[in-house]
């Protein structure tokens, strides 16, 4: 990474359990990178490059203050991916969407954009995602090559912007993917779940910092994953 390479902002959408609007944390974000009524360019691989969930997504990112939301749209077998990419190269801001981690991130390995994508990264290029999309902006996830057997866990490569592994919105669920990724590395590494409603900005040297409500934190421990303490934002959850 170059020293270009700005902080990456990991949001787990949804609404927090005090009913705080998402809206203001996607206008942390854009106060964050110190851009005003920002041009986003928007890519949903993770859901196949749905166009009703770009414009559900997209409203919500025009109500809190994005000037303009463009769709480079990358999945399909017919897209035009000099368009797309000319479309990430002009925005102001790249937002990745949700759906699925690993077809997101099989989408830009098949359609050789990951280099692309690197190659603004590098040069300074705001990023930030949410739920799956967040994830992907993150250094690697779990998946099963046989759902019925826990044996079969692996862990594949994402983006890898913000170095550390994360999950979102699992509080319900005790963060078992995220435990299970953990398993799979070397001793000490933490990971982050990122409770609904909350967010964290993830510097290039990996320290995270809360926005918005808790963050869960968990460690690998000799043969367990434990989970540590929380990180919280400024002023508590």
């Amino acid at each position: 990474m170059t020293n270009n390479a700005k902080p990456v902002f990991l949001l787990a959408g949804g609404r927090p359990s005090r009913g705080k609007k998402q809206d203001s944390l996607l206008e942390s974000v854009y106060r964050g990178f110190g851009i005003t009524s920002p041009t986003i360019a928007y890519t949903g691989t993770a859901s196949g490059d749905d166009r009703r969930f770009f414009g559900f997504i997209a409203g919500e990112l025009k109500e809190a203050g994005a000037a303009k939301i463009n769709f480079a749209v990358i999945a399909p077998k017919n897209a035009d991916l000099k368009k797309a990419q000319k479309t990430l190269e002009a925005a102001d801001i790249i937002f990745v969407s949700g759906g699925d981690v690993e077809a997101g991130m099989e989408v830009l390995q098949a359609k050789d954009m990951v280099p692309f994508l690197d190659n603004l990264y590098q040069q300074g290029k705001p990023f930030f995602g949410i739920s799956a999309g967040a994830i992907m902006l993150a250094a690697r996830w779990v998946r099963w090559t046989d759902p019925d057997v826990d044996s079969s866990a692996e862990l594949f490569r994402c983006l890898g912007y913000a170095p550390i592994i994360c999950d979102t919105h699992d509080e319900q669920g005790g963060w078992e993917e995220l435990q299970a990724a953990l398993m799979l590395e070397k001793e000490g590494v933490k990971g982050y779940g990122l409770s609904s409603g909350s967010a964290v900005k993830v510097s290039p040297d990996g320290k995270v910092e809360a926005l918005g409500g808790t963050i869960y934190q968990y460690a690998r421990r000799g043969s367990k994953v434990v989970r540590i303490e929380d990180i919280l934002p400024p002023g508590g959850a």
